[in-house]
């Protein structure tokens, strides 16, 4: 039993591939074969985002690629610092992402947990991760902490050689970000996220090989 996630939370997510839910979402942006809703959060004066697209790899490399840390290190140019740490007996990532000069950088901390689930016969890959609050990793100074973040992330194959991918994310960056930096971040940052991963997806192979 997962001590972070519930298991509707799981189910939740993959039915996203089949139907998914956008009642009182509005279509943010369409490129690259890519979709992305929008809905405003009153409480907070942002927006969280659900992304439907896909990715010439399979599904198990997808995953697996997206669960390697030092991997990402290698292939994610915003990223500072990645690792996983253990927190008074609770592991822990703890992730710091370069921002472009003058903002300052934001750091986060989060659980994570992946899934791989058997769908009536069909494997789906669930990948679900939130922040959390532990007192034992204080904040640098410059670097803003991020306290309220979650993402969801599911895939599956296309049925060819491809994965449909579903995700759904929230982000508080806090701090003063100008709207249009927000808005520029979601609606180029995921597609060339997407971009990203598929290049780091082509290239796993001669990277784990390399490792040895």
């Amino acid at each position: 039993m997962s001590l972070h996630f519930t298991e509707d939370e799981f189910q939740a997510a993959w039915r996203e591939l089949d139907e998914p839910q956008v009642e009182g979402w509005e279509l943010f942006t369409e490129t690259m074969g890519v979709k992305i809703y929008r809905r405003y959060n009153q409480e907070t004066g942002l927006y969280e985002y659900k992304v439907f697209g896909s990715l010439n790899c399979t599904p198990d490399l997808c995953a697996e690629v997206y669960m390697d840390l030092a991997y990402r290190k290698q292939w994610d140019s915003y990223v500072k610092e990645l690792t996983e740490k253990d927190y008074d007996g609770q592991s822990a990532i703890y992730w710091e992402v370069k921002y472009p000069f003058p903002l300052s950088n934001r750091d986060y901390i989060y659980v994570r947990e992946r899934k791989d689930l058997d769908i009536d016969g069909r494997k789906i890959w669930v990948i679900l991760a939130r922040s959390s609050l532990v007192s034992q990793c204080a904040e640098k100074s410059g670097v803003i902490r991020v306290k309220d973040y979650k993402q969801s992330l599911a895939i599956e194959s296309d049925g060819n050689c491809g994965t449909k991918v579903f995700m759904n994310y929230f982000d508080n960056p806090g701090g003063m970000i100008p709207t249009w930096l927000v808005n520029w971040a979601a609606k180029s940052g995921v597609p060339g996220f997407l971009t990203d991963m598929q290049k780091a997806c082509n290239n796993y192979q001669n990277y784990c090989k390399n490792k040895k």
